[in-house]
């Protein structure tokens, strides 16, 4: 079975399980702290995908990243899912329950991306064009800053993507000039 199955059907049954307990917001922030754990340190990741590593190695690293203060549940799911050693699905596990929570909640994710921290008025004009887009009451906005984009903005919204950035319109002319053909009357 692939790993996005597996991720897919491991989220799927901690989301009820969390939901059954009443537990459902402390797995979700265990999951977060995990992700940025691992998205802030590499080798974290690439030692949960390790086969040489034994089971009571990557368990015990898990216990230390997330601390006493992580959930008997998800320390429950860790321990279960790397003594099964399918440890190298716990991030796509992570980022699959997230996104299920989401869908559950009826939570909206967008992600922009500007030049310069968004003002509180942009931020809550933004949020609104987002709410009209997916229809949805919640959003969750994720704020990314890239110099690269000279100025404007990149909005993504669930599969869409609107670039408004004037990197996004130099590269569009690029590519229409590189599309052109000249023929030189002389």
């Amino acid at each position: 079975m692939s790993n996005i199955r597996v991720a897919s059907r491991y989220a799927k049954s901690l989301l009820e399980l969390a939901e059954e307990h009443n537990v459902l917001e402390a797995v979700k922030g265990d999951f977060k702290t995990f992700l940025s754990i691992v998205d802030e340190n590499r080798s974290v990741g690439l030692a949960l995908d390790s086969p040489v590593i034994n089971y009571d190695k990557k368990f015990n690293i898990l216990k230390l990243l997330l601390g006493k203060s992580a959930n008997k549940l998800t320390i429950s799911f860790f321990d279960l899912v790397t003594r099964k050693k399918r440890s190298n699905v716990l991030v796509s596990t992570a980022k699959e329950f997230l996104r299920q929570y989401n869908v559950y909640k009826n939570i909206q994710v967008a992600e922009i991306t500007t030049t310069l921290p968004l003002t509180e008025d942009l931020r809550e004009e933004i949020i609104n064009l987002v709410k009209e887009i997916s229809g949805l009451e919640k959003v969750e906005l994720v704020e990314k800053i890239d110099k690269d984009l000279i100025g404007g903005f990149v909005l993504k919204v669930g599969d869409k993507l609107w670039d408004d950035s004037i990197s996004g319109k130099l590269r569009k002319a690029r590519m229409k000039f590189a599309q052109r053909y000249f023929v030189k009357l002389y």
